[in-house]
């Protein structure tokens, strides 16, 4: 079977039984390459899921340390990391939850100078982000490279999550461009629910490990919304708009 050890066909055996995926997918799970921007409340399910699922290369981008504050929903770190580099906490947490995947550290901020160079060596990217400026950032970047992508926001009780491969509809094509300053406060001043963060972060570890495998049907030109306070979830047909500035004339 492929050229997995007798350890690593204990592990993922789960997988490995599923018709879906068997060894093949498993194996193109193992030759996977996916970049997680943000070590966060996002960040922390999708990586653990997709360390436990033994993607080969996972790059964690971040350039922020480890606070008491981000416990709450940050599940990847630990008391005990508080004031470490989020790279550097969660990369030593994946280790621990699979030695077979290599973990690569992007200690940076993402910005139109280092974008290019940063996602070009990964087969997916997940946007585990907190701002619009970065979501936007990576949106254009993806879709300028052709890279697929799984967006991701949440605030207070509420969330939503789409995929973008190319051909289909990106951020800009649904939400336009940034929104005004004092629309959408940020989550330190209005508050988020922890749990939807891994309620959300599994599901875009989730669309990572179906792309991956080529199983199911992926979350493209589709919104999928929810609000934990009623548990009610929506899915919302979107489109690719041929007038976006970004994928309009691609």
């Amino acid at each position: 079977m492929a050229d997995f050890t007798e350890e690593e066909l204990r592990r993922y055996s789960r997988h490995i039984l599923l018709k879906e995926c068997g060894v093949e997918g498993q194996e193109r799970i193992r030759r996977g390459r996916v970049l997680v921007v943000g070590a966060g409340g996002l960040g922390s399910p999708i990586l653990m899921y997709l360390a436990a699922a033994g993607v080969g290369t996972l790059g964690i981008a971040d350039g922020d340390v480890v606070d008491i504050s981000n416990l709450q929903r940050q599940v990847i770190h630990t008391t005990a990391n508080a004031g470490r580099p989020k790279v550097d906490s969660a990369a030593e947490r994946l280790t621990a939850i699979n030695p077979y995947v290599r973990v690569v550290k992007h200690q940076d901020f993402l910005t139109p100078e280092n974008i290019v160079d940063i996602i070009s060596g990964y087969d997916f990217v997940v946007d585990g982000t907190d701002n619009f400026d970065t979501k936007m950032l990576i949106n254009d970047a993806c879709v300028a490279a052709g890279k697929p992508f799984s967006h991701g926001g949440l605030l207070r009780f509420e969330a939503h999550t789409f995929t973008h491969v190319p051909g289909t509809a990106c951020y800009r094509c649904i939400f336009g461009g940034q929104p005004p300053a004092d629309m959408v406060p940020p989550a330190s001043q209005a508050g988020v629910f922890g749990a939807i963060a891994g309620m959300l972060g599994t599901i875009q570890a989730a669309e990572v490990l179906k792309f991956l495998i080529g199983a199911g049907e992926l979350l493209t030109n589709r919104l999928l919304t929810f609000d934990a306070s009623t548990m009610d979830f929506r899915n919302i047909a979107v489109h690719r708009s041929k007038s976006c500035v970004v994928c309009g004339g691609i």
